[in-house]
């Protein structure tokens, strides 16, 4: 299986936000978060990464070049293993970006089960 428009594994700066966001933000309320809550500049090249109540979808936010990329994903079952710490933000490499997105339980380094379907509806 080819993987399309993945964040690259080569990222060494990931900061996964720990608290879950309203996921009707688009890149504006997701770059203020970046800077009024976590200080950090949106433009200085690391992804963030956010997650939803029920942390079955992640938002990837991440400023290239001359524009904002939004990566979203939503699974279709199961949750997403968010990483369990006090901290509001982690730090993660690119490959572990990706461990993640693959369902891995970065504690515990299990996926979860790939799913096959025929059609949507």
């Amino acid at each position: 299986m080819t993987e399309v428009m993945r964040p690259s594994r080569q990222l060494t700066q990931v900061f996964l936000y720990r608290q879950a966001v309203d996921f009707r933000k688009s890149f504006h309320g997701l770059s203020a978060i970046v800077e009024q809550e976590l200080g950090h500049n949106v433009f200085d090249g690391a992804l963030y990464a956010f997650t939803n109540r029920r942390r079955n979808k992640i938002k990837c936010l991440f400023w290239e070049h001359n524009g904002f990329v939004l990566y979203y994903k939503s699974l279709a079952e199961e949750k997403f293993k968010w990483p369990k710490q006090d901290d509001k933000l982690i730090t993660l490499s690119g490959e572990q970006l990706n461990w993640l997105l693959d369902g891995y339980d970065l504690n515990a380094m299990r996926p979860h089960k790939k799913l096959s379907y025929e059609a949507v509806f």
